[in-house]
């Protein structure tokens, strides 16, 4: 239905790739980073630009931890929104400082709320891999009870799945409770977590 987006890796093997938006923030992004060290997971980070900017001691930390760093604009801009010239801008401002604050120059792109006109993705897809997902949690969703959302996120789940988490303040309670049971129970499934390739 949209060619030229990936939405889900599958590989015939019992692989999860885990991706968080929004971040990096303070304690909820650190958490994150802390929940999967104890599982020995890495995973990929879309993160927002102005928020390296403002904490680049956490960036630098899930850049040390080896996990994958994607752009997710500088300002969280909405591309339906936004002229193509200046959320081309944004996309390049992200990138700036995620390579200034040692990164990488990153591979992969996922527009904020999955919303990006026909003309960006374009011009984007000459420098980046346009990357979806097709598990969305929903733990942003603040009035979305937890036991639901693990629920639902568990259901919607099979081979190369990717699944889209938040590290940001209005997910929390919902990240906090999910992520360490989500990571659980598919790995009594045999399942492994990888990051992006």
């Amino acid at each position: 239905m949209f060619p030229g987006y990936t939405w889900q890796l599958p590989n015939g093997q019992k692989t999860i790739y885990l991706t968080f938006d929004d971040g990096p923030i303070p304690e909820i992004t650190e958490w994150v980073l802390d929940t999967l060290k104890k599982y020995n997971i890495k995973a990929s980070f879309f993160v927002v630009g102005e928020n390296v900017s403002k904490h680049p001691e956490i960036f630098r930390k899930l850049v040390k931890d080896r996990h994958v760093v994607g752009n997710h604009t500088f300002h969280h801009v909405r591309g339906w929104e936004t002229s193509t010239p200046m959320y081309l801008v944004d996309a390049g401002l992200c990138k700036e400082v995620i390579m200034e604050n040692g990164g990488d120059e990153p591979k992969y792109f996922r527009p904020p709320h999955g919303r990006i006109k026909p003309s960006q993705a374009k011009e984007l897809r000459n420098q980046y891999e346009l990357l979806m997902w097709n598990v969305l949690t929903i733990d942003y969703d603040k009035n979305f009870n937890e036991e639901k959302c693990l629920r639902n996120s568990i259901k919607a789940t099979s081979k190369g799945a990717i699944v889209v988490f938040h590290d940001s303040l209005k997910a929390e309670k919902n990240l906090r409770y999910v992520l360490p049971r989500y990571i659980e129970h598919f790995l009594a499934q045999g399942y492994s977590f990888e990051p992006l390739p």
